[in-house]
């Protein structure tokens, strides 16, 4: 028994062990200050905003451009470069995927259509099969009131020859 009460505690802990790290408080980064720099610390009232200049800041983030006459031409001529590359490659991914929705589209119209088809061929196989089925009875009750009438025939010995019905 305490073997037992041993592993399962010991499974429940491993089970346990994602959710418990998953659960710990984030961490915030520690900013560093010099002597001369101390901030006063911010109320959630005059919290900036965040993706403001400040809110990154405040996180160690920081992004500005550069003015225009500090750009290095060979970079801004590579981004804008990137930039047509990107949006050529996002062009045909849409053109793309037009395509496959028409194709979709047109193989769940040309499945539809088959489904369509073999439903009316199965409706039409039902109905013959009951149009037999049908017949085969009707067959089967003048065939047993033909036997009928000739064992009647015969009992009493009044017999005109009869045939057999055809069909």
């Amino acid at each position: 028994m305490t073997r037992f009460t041993l592993a399962a505690v010991t499974a429940l802990l491993l089970a346990a062990a994602p959710v418990v790290a998953q659960t710990t408080p984030p961490q915030t980064p520690v900013q560093r200050t010099t002597p001369q720099q101390t901030t006063a610390p911010t109320t959630p009232a005059s919290s900036p905003t965040p993706g403001s200049e400040e809110w990154l800041r405040l996180r160690g983030e920081s992004y500005s451009a550069a003015p225009d006459a500090e750009q290095d031409p060979a970079e801004v001529a590579e981004t804008i470069r990137l930039n047509a590359e990107i949006a050529a490659r996002n062009n045909a991914a849409e053109r793309r995927e037009a395509e496959g929705a028409a194709a979709w589209q047109a193989e769940d119209a040309r499945w539809r259509a088959e489904v369509a088809r073999l439903e009316t061929q199965r409706a039409q196989w039902e109905a013959a099969a009951a149009a037999a089925e049908a017949a085969r009875l009707r067959y089967e009750r003048d065939r047993a009131a033909w036997a009928a009438e000739v064992a009647a025939c015969q009992r009493t010995g009044r017999c005109l020859p009869a045939s057999e019905p055809k069909y």
